[in-house]
């Protein structure tokens, strides 16, 4: 199987961020890093796309250190109950195991009371030696009061005042850190609006500049601030834009900043963290060509770039098919664009390493629910955050098409993902689906394994036949997960939104649901009838074709959509203005 990148050759008892302050100019802030599956501080697709820019980060020698917070008790570990229901667990993992603790504490004041945040340093390091740093910001302290010291436990927890909290810790907290550590930065990425406050802090300080400086009227800058910031937005979903009332804002932070000038920056009525963001950051991009035509929609009057997503390469690529490319390709890892040359692998190639991975996904299947699957049966993948616009019923719309066409030629589905905890929409359909998958139970094999982690998508995104996303449009800002599935010749089948508006060539690298102009009804029936006139004969009559297909997705897929790529345009776009 594959296995995230290892910590290589690192003493977690001496190391420190000496030897990166020389050489490090550009942070990197998110609330969630996936840095590896012992370690929860993530919780789905934003997480797992800052791991990978960790990673290729490392790869390509790029001067960054991260900034996230600790997060000890995880997002969580889920249950399912004998009727279905998603059950919460923390999912504690100690910092001590895999970091280590820094000399170092900075003081936020909130609610007139300071919070201390300490930093954990995980360093990863590439295969080639090259490090990075990431620290993990820690409020678990004697210093503090018992409420203070659990911000940084709980990922995406508690009410509104906690949330607030936490976005504190992060952005001006974070800020804070890197400067008492000795880090000079010219550059701060913020992934996604929840580190939006760095911003905020950076132009406060210009003002304290100006009035060091003993001039008559100091102001703020916000021209030196833009100067200095990136944002990426991911979602088009207006849950996913953080806003908090500006009562909560002063009773938590009270005379940080003037109240007209906080409301011109970040919204009338709220304090919108992604309109801050745009407001505060000279560089904007959404996720995807697509997301960012919707994101300009959504926030007319601001200038928004598109880089597209991708994946880490040496991470999502199974170890079949990664010695496969190794023995042809040495460093293709380094520079995936010459995947390009797939079509040179032979068929029994292509077909033997599948079903390598495809052997390792039935075992995990087996093991984590003891439903034992037929690897001679085309499987379909669906596995992602089960919430409303991600649509995970929508290929049980209709029973009696699905049976007709399981009768016809067999298929199996395995399904994964967590709803958020106050998600009643993803909840009920998690039991829905469990529902449904006894009522399927005599004619579509149906399975649903929980706790959805790095590992089981390892094994999801390469094991499965037939990759299948549904979200409802223009929803999906890019997703990634189907661009982990190529990277191991597996097809995708998927509504035309995000990353696959731009990937998807018809019966070349996989197949659309619906056309661009589909009205959102009308996309189960185009999942039925692609399945039963396309996909599975295809499958069962054609395999020389199949395999075709396979080999193109490697070639026109994994080339392109791949973390490597994508950060060396934020490199030379946005780094570098």
């Amino acid at each position: 199987m594959n296995t995230v990148s290892q910590q290589s050759g690192v003493d977690r008892t001496t190391a420190s961020v000496t030897p990166f302050l020389s050489r490090t100019h550009i942070a990197y802030f998110s609330m969630e890093i996936a840095l590896r599956p012992e370690i929860p501080t993530y919780a789905g697709g934003l997480g797992v796309l800052a791991g990978d820019t960790v990673r290729s980060s490392s790869d390509l020698e790029l001067p960054v250190v991260f900034v996230t917070l600790a997060s000890r008790a995880g997002y969580f570990r889920q249950g399912i109950d004998p009727n279905g229901r998603q059950t919460e667990q923390p999912d504690w993992w100690d910092p001590a195991r895999w970091c280590t603790p820094l000399d170092a504490m900075v003081a936020v004041k909130v609610e007139q009371r300071p919070v201390w945040i300490r930093p954990w340093l995980y360093v990863h390091a590439s295969p080639q030696g090259h490090q990075v740093p990431v620290l993990l910001l820690d409020t678990d302290l004697d210093q503090n009061d018992e409420a203070d010291r659990m911000l940084t436990h709980y990922l995406y927890g508690g009410d509104e005042n906690y949330r607030l909290k936490q976005e504190i810790v992060l952005g001006i907290g974070g800020i804070r850190i890197l400067r008492a550590l000795g880090f000079s930065l010219h550059t701060y990425h913020l992934n996604e609006g929840h580190a939006a406050l760095l911003a905020l802090e950076l132009l406060v300080r210009t003002r304290a500049a100006a009035s060091d400086r003993l001039e008559r009227e100091a102001r703020y800058d916000a021209a030196a601030v833009r100067a200095q910031c990136v944002f990426t937005t991911h979602t088009p979903v207006e849950a996913g834009h953080d806003q908090f009332s500006y009562a909560l804002f002063e009773r938590c932070l009270p005379g940080f900043i003037e109240r007209d000038e906080l409301m011109h920056l970040a919204g009338q009525a709220a304090l919108n963290m992604t309109r801050l963001a745009l407001n505060l950051a000279g560089y904007v991009n959404g996720v995807a060509r697509r997301h960012a035509q919707t994101t300009a929609h959504l926030f007319p009057g601001y200038r928004i770039h598109a880089i597209t997503n991708g994946v880490h390469p040496g991470t999502w690529t199974h170890s079949a098919f990664a010695q496969l490319y190794s023995s042809r390709f040495p460093q293709w890892q380094h520079e995936p664009e010459v995947l390009t040359r797939a079509l040179q692998f032979s068929d029994e190639e292509v077909a033997q390493c599948h079903l390598g991975a495809k052997r390792d996904l039935l075992e995990i299947v087996k093991d984590r629910t003891g439903t034992e699957l037929d690897p001679s049966v085309p499987l379909l993948g669906f596995a992602r955050r089960m919430t409303g616009y991600k649509r995970p019923l929508l290929l049980f719309e209709d029973l009696a098409r699905l049976t007709s066409i399981a009768e016809r030629r067999p298929f199996q589905v395995v399904l994964a993902g967590k709803a958020h905890p106050r998600d009643t929409e993803g909840k009920r359909a998690i039991e829905e689906i469990h529902r449904l998958i006894r009522a399927l139970r005599k004619e579509v094999t149906c399975v649903f394994v929980p706790d959805y982690d790095i590992r089981l998508a390892m094994a999801l995104t390469a094991g499965s036949d037939v990759w299948v996303n549904t979200p409802l449009p223009p929803l999906e800002a890019s997703g990634t997960s189907g661009m982990k599935a190529a990277f191991n010749g597996v097809l995708n089948m998927s509504v035309l939104d995000g990353w696959w508006v731009e990937a998807c060539v018809e019966g070349v690298t996989g197949w659309a649901i619906g056309t661009g102009e589909a009205q959102e009804q009308d996309h189960a029936a185009c999942l039925y009838s692609k399945l039963d006139d396309v996909v599975l004969p295809l499958y069962f009559d054609e395999p020389g074709r199949w395999c075709l297909m396979m080999k193109q997705t490697i070639a026109n897929i994994a080339s392109y959509f791949n973390s490597q790529r994508m950060m060396r345009r934020y490199a030379s776009e946005a780094y570098l203005r």
